[in-house]
């Protein structure tokens, strides 16, 4: 007799492995479903492989970005889930998505595996009213499944801010200018910067800066969804 450990967060069918969360059909959908985006910024472009123009213009300051597809439902429900209503077992399930994509994206040589990965961090009190930063808990099994370095408390905020969705992108520029500290060795090191939602790119731009500044070798963006 089969018993039914889970139901799949997005169409409610049965998995076969609970913690996987998510069934075939589903992450079938949503690995499928991403749109040909440039390998850098990760907006929409013509190549898969090759910088878009704007980035040969004005390239970011990281090399690479990772994410599962487009900040749109049903994935987006999900973040917020997970972010916002304390639905922290999703983190897991969000990770294993993002797992895979970076497989994909070094199967296909777009990508190697760093040296560390460091997570994007809250100003401790949003943390402490949260209860828990999310990007911590996207990077725990990921640096676990792919043996690499975690740091938790690698970056560390130094004032807490605006909220960024309240904002344009010029002042979500202004809002997290020197927002930021390192506190851990990262010269000569690759590093993954692990997010949930990349909109504007202004909170990955001002750390990548950071860490390239701390002698960083690369910095590459890892995260759930890439607003487009």
């Amino acid at each position: 007799m089969l018993t039914i450990n889970a139901l799949c967060w997005l169409c409610q069918q049965p998995v076969w492995f609970s913690h996987q969360g998510i069934c075939r059909c589903c992450l079938k959908d949503l690995l499928n479903g991403r749109e040909t985006c440039c390998p850098r910024c990760g907006l929409p472009a013509g190549s898969r492989r090759q910088c878009c123009g704007r980035c040969q213009l004005k390239p970011p300051p990281w090399q690479s970005i990772t994410y599962v597809c487009a900040y749109q439902p049903p994935l987006s429900l999900l973040i917020k889930k997970c972010k916002h209503r304390g639905d922290t077992g999703l983190a897991r399930v969000l990770a294993r998505l993002l797992l895979l994509r970076w497989q994909e994206d070094r199967r296909l040589l777009l990508v190697r595996k760093p040296d560390l990965i460091l997570n994007v961090p809250l100003h401790t009190s949003r943390h402490w009213r949260r209860g828990y930063n999310q990007t911590d808990l996207l990077a725990r099994p990921l640096a676990r499944w792919l043996d690499i370095d975690y740091r938790r408390e690698g970056l560390v905020r130094l004032r807490a801010a605006a909220p960024q969705q309240m904002l344009h992108a010029r002042a979500r520029r202004r809002n997290l200018r020197g927002a930021f500290d390192c506190v851990t060795d990262v010269a000569g090191k690759t590093v993954a910067l692990v997010d949930d939602v990349v909109t504007t790119g202004s909170t990955a731009d001002e750390i990548a800066r950071l860490l390239l500044a701390r002698r960083a070798k690369a910095v590459h963006i890892w995260c759930i969804c890439r607003t487009l």
